[in-house]
């Protein structure tokens, strides 16, 4: 699974027709992680750092992807599956899905998924579901700032090909240069060369064509 979606984030990034990606999966798990049956039967450490060294590249390349990426969560997702979630840049979910780094309730850690949960919640709440394994609903999601919307199963496609489709009426350019700003300037340390990169990029910004016409017919209405 995670080399078939490597190779299709690889091609979508060099696609420059296609302005958002959709994240879904069927049944009653969005994803429940790694199979560790099969990870503490039959794989030695070399093997396993090999596979989170996978997962960890995919998390990275959807974080970098040039296109924004929407999780569409119609059921649990765990581990690695909420590692994914939190990793995409927006996300809705049904209100019976429900979401955790349940590890430690083995023994082991969700260390890996910690990396991107530590960059979408606050670090108490991201503390609490990492050590204590507990799985939260939906709405606890929307107000941890994991996802953005909680709606009934049967809106979900909707809901989200709504945003999918507000996203991908605006600029290309601009979207494109936005999502690749915003992540970057977070790795700024010194806020003035987080302004002095917002500042390059929005001046760049207008003087791309998509800017020059959209300031046009908003200054001569």
């Amino acid at each position: 699974m995670i080399d078939a979606l490597q190779l299709q984030l690889d091609d979508i990034a060099k696609n420059d027709s296609l302005s958002v990606v959709v994240i879904a999966a069927t049944g009653k798990a969005f994803s429940a992680g790694h199979d560790l049956k099969e990870i503490h039967s039959h794989q030695t450490n070399e093997e396993t750092v090999e596979l989170f060294q996978k997962c960890c590249k995919l998390m990275i390349s959807v974080n970098k992807l040039p296109q924004p990426v929407i999780a569409q969560v119609q059921g649990v997702a765990t581990a690695a599956g909420c590692q994914l979630v939190a990793s995409c840049d927006l996300a809705v979910a049904a209100k019976e899905a429900t979401f955790g780094v349940s590890g430690i309730n083995v023994g082991l850690f969700c260390s890996t998924p910690a990396v991107a949960l530590s960059r979408n919640i606050h670090k108490k709440q991201a503390m609490h579901m990492l050590l204590t394994g507990d799985l939260i609903s939906s709405q606890q999601a929307v107000s941890y700032g994991l996802i953005n919307k909680a709606v009934p199963l049967e809106s979900l496609e909707t809901e989200t090909m709504t945003i999918a489709k507000k996203v991908a009426s605006k600029s290309n350019y601009a979207v494109r240069l936005g999502k690749e700003m915003f992540y970057k300037q977070l790795q700024c340390y010194d806020l003035t060369d987080a302004y002095d990169l917002a500042t390059e990029r929005i001046a760049s910004n207008f003087q791309h064509d998509d800017a020059k016409r959209g300031i046009a017919k908003f200054v001569n209405k």
